[in-house]
């Protein structure tokens, strides 16, 4: 694989870096407060999509992210997708500290 084919690839390692700092630096070590949820969860879409594209790869993406206060509650979510394998990808990663989860989702779509 020559490198101009590496630069197209979606890497998963790559993207999970980006969403554990996006969370790190918006939401730290906060306290879940449900004023602050929507405000959170725009930082921390906004600061993956800003740091995805400043890699300036071949991608058109789709971030989400949920933000839940742990009190024993449960979550479930599932994603389906039609795509390439070869070149297309996601990432899932799941934060927490001792009052909240965050999940952040990012698919990469190769254009």
């Amino acid at each position: 694989m020559d490198d101009h084919s590496e630069e197209c690839l979606f890497v998963v390692d790559d993207v999970s870096s980006i969403i554990k700092e996006a969370i790190e630096n918006v939401i730290g070590g906060n306290n879940y407060q449900q004023l602050k949820v929507n405000s959170w969860t725009s930082k921390v879409v906004e600061s993956c999509l800003h740091s995805l594209s400043k890699q300036e790869k071949p991608f058109k993406y789709i971030v989400s992210c949920t933000i839940m206060q742990k009190v024993g509650a449960g979550l479930h979510t599932a994603s389906s997708c039609y795509w390439d394998d070869a070149t297309d990808g996601s990432c899932t990663v799941r934060w927490e500290n001792k009052s909240m989860y965050c999940i952040v989702s990012v698919f990469g779509l190769a254009i």
